[in-house]
């Protein structure tokens, strides 16, 4: 009788301390549904693929092409919001998370973003800390953030339990573009809240005049790493960065150039004298 009693009672234990434990994919009990930030966080390297067309059928394409996230380019295209909110509603199963690179860090710019179900608010043009700050509080919820509860399609995405989990899953992306922004980017990386300081290639140069490799090109990119690193940060770039030290969040090209690659190593590839099925996954 009391070896039964001992089973029981550490059976009940054990239920106890198993229900008391977060399950897996959480974070201190929060459910956790963005895939890429669980592996960005977990000391993997994430890619995205750029997107700027309105297809849906494009965008579920590339979201399913093995990306770890879409970067949905709202800066440099005429995407509007309805637009994309018809893109992630159409491929809402997608297995690449939706991020978005917001025209500029305003409240309303972030406020729909996030409304609309993204899991991730790139900042362009960041030069200030105070601009970071702001976007941080504009992506979420109180008591951290300032975010109002309107409608919008992230529950429908997302869960029933959007509103307690949003902040842990939202991904927040400082561009580092200019060398103003580089001067500022030991206090841009101590923001609380931001996840990623990416540095922007191409703005560099267009901003300085210098070109990767020249000296004072490279002391910039050094000076984000070393900064982003010494902050527990996360450090991005364009794809063709992988290599480099420190870097483990990137921009992949975009659909277009995936179209012209995949043509070309398609017209290259030796016939296999066998017809593909229409209609299959492989086609």
């Amino acid at each position: 009788m009391r070896t039964v009693r001992l089973v029981i009672s550490v059976a009940a234990g054990l239920s106890l301390v198993l229900a008391a434990a977060p399950a897996a994919g959480q974070e201190d009990g929060v459910r956790m549904y963005n895939t890429a930030k669980q592996k960005l966080m977990s000391g993997e390297g994430i890619v995205g693929v750029s997107i700027s067309s309105a297809d849906p059928d494009s965008y579920c394409a590339a979201a399913n092409a093995g990306f770890d996230f879409t970067w949905i380019e709202m800066q440099h295209s005429p995407l509007t919001y309805q637009d994309v909110a018809r893109m992630l509603w159409a491929c809402r199963d997608a297995s690449a998370i939706p991020f978005i690179r917001v025209p500029d860090a305003t409240e309303g710019d972030i406020q729909k973003a996030v409304d609309l179900g993204a899991l991730g608010i790139v900042v362009p043009m960041v030069r200030t800390a105070e601009k970071m700050d702001r976007a941080v509080r504009f992506a979420r919820f109180p008591p951290e953030g300032r975010r109002s509860l309107g409608g919008g399609q992230y529950g429908a995405l997302w869960g029933r339990d959007y509103r307690a989990t949003a902040n842990e899953n939202i991904v927040i992306v400082a561009m580092i573009e200019s060398p103003a922004g580089v001067e500022a980017v030991e206090e841009i990386a101590a923001v609380p809240g931001v996840d990623v300081v990416f540095a922007a290639s191409t703005d560099l140069y267009s901003f300085s005049g210098k070109r990767q490799g020249e000296p004072e090109y490279e002391a910039m990119v050094d000076r984000i790493r070393e900064a982003v690193l010494g902050a527990g940060l996360k450090l991005g770039g364009p794809l063709a960065w992988r290599d480099r030290e420190g870097f483990s969040f990137f921009q992949a090209p975009g659909v277009g150039s995936l179209i012209r690659r995949g043509a070309q190593a398609l017209l290259e590839e030796t016939a296999s004298g066998i017809a593909e099925i229409e209609g299959s996954e492989n086609e």
